[in-house]
């Protein structure tokens, strides 16, 4: 079994999920007690936020390719980043350690192919829809055709706002 190598704190709600979601697929397919073989390092999320919204990503991307750096040196053979958003620095972060990044856009986009859909709606931070990190991705790599909401009718998608942000719900 390879060793997953889980990049999270982004929040550590999301960590929690990217966790508990693998250990269920590896017992659901392989049945008994088992579990995923994994290493997590978890950053403080409220740095990351801070720089995030003050336009410091160099100073982001630092921290989150340490934090890739500790867990190849776990041991792990790949990498997994748990949150959407900080694949916008994914391949400053792979020229950094020697395993392999899973990219979500990509884990994604091949869901959406399977099922036959070509044109979507995509939600999630400000950074993650704005900006072509991912939504790029979907329509080079993919071929997608990939909608978001203006800003005016974000809010309107879930009525809830934090911190004058809009907060998808998936």
């Amino acid at each position: 079994m390879k060793i997953i190598g889980l990049l999270g704190g982004m929040s550590w709600e999301s960590s929690s999920e990217y966790y508990r979601i693998i250990n269920q697929t590896v017992n659901r397919k392989l049945g008994g007690h088992h579990s995923a073989k994994s290493v997590m390092y978890s950053v403080d999320f409220e740095e990351i936020k801070k720089l995030q919204h003050n336009n410091r990503w160099d100073e982001a991307t630092k921290l989150m390719v340490e934090g890739a750096q500790y867990i190849e040196k776990g041991g792990a053979d790949f990498l997994v980043i748990c949150t959407n958003t900080m694949h916008k620095m994914a391949s400053e972060i792979q020229q950094h350690i020697s395993i392999p990044i899973l990219h979500i856009a990509d884990a994604t986009a091949r869901k959406i192919k399977d099922q036959g859909i070509s044109r979507i709606g995509l939600l999630g931070t400000k950074f993650t829809m704005e900006e072509d990190f991912y939504k790029g991705r979907l329509i080079a790599n993919f071929n997608l055709d990939v909608n978001i909401p203006s800003k005016k009718e974000r809010p309107l998608l879930t009525g809830l706002q934090h911190e004058n942000k809009f907060v998808a719900i998936f």
